[in-house]
């Protein structure tokens, strides 16, 4: 069974950091590009970043650049995303995802192979 679980979601006080983690499952993923988005109360899910499982070709939304870095563990099968310096509007669910197409990842496409639950990030001001 593919499964994508995230972890590391909770309370991180704005200007601190926090790491997410999500463990991939079921098949290879060497193939795959990976890709974190978040989904904020009231406001539709978005692309926060993405990357090849090989670890290059990484994106990032503008809000999010220069302070959140995403990466991959491929002998562990995890990926990663660093959020140093978070804001109080970067309070969401944040979601880790997977599709054969780096381009579906980026653009946000909402029909991604592969999801995982989410978990949830709160910045307090």
């Amino acid at each position: 069974q593919v499964q994508l679980v995230e972890s590391g979601g909770g309370l991180v006080q704005a200007g601190g950091s926090l790491r997410l983690s999500c463990a991939a499952s079921g098949r290879t993923f060497s193939s795959y590009a990976m890709g974190w988005f978040r989904q904020a109360p009231g406001k539709e899910r978005e692309f926060v970043a993405a990357i090849r499982w090989s670890g290059d070709s990484t994106s990032y939304a503008d809000s999010v650049k220069g302070r959140f870095t995403i990466s991959t563990d491929n002998a562990k099968n995890m990926v990663y995303l660093q959020m140093n310096s978070p804001k109080p509007e970067d309070t969401a669910v944040y979601y880790c995802a997977a599709d054969l197409r780096l381009y579906r990842v980026v653009s946000g496409n909402k029909n991604l192979e592969v999801w995982g639950q989410g978990t949830l990030v709160t910045v307090s001001s």
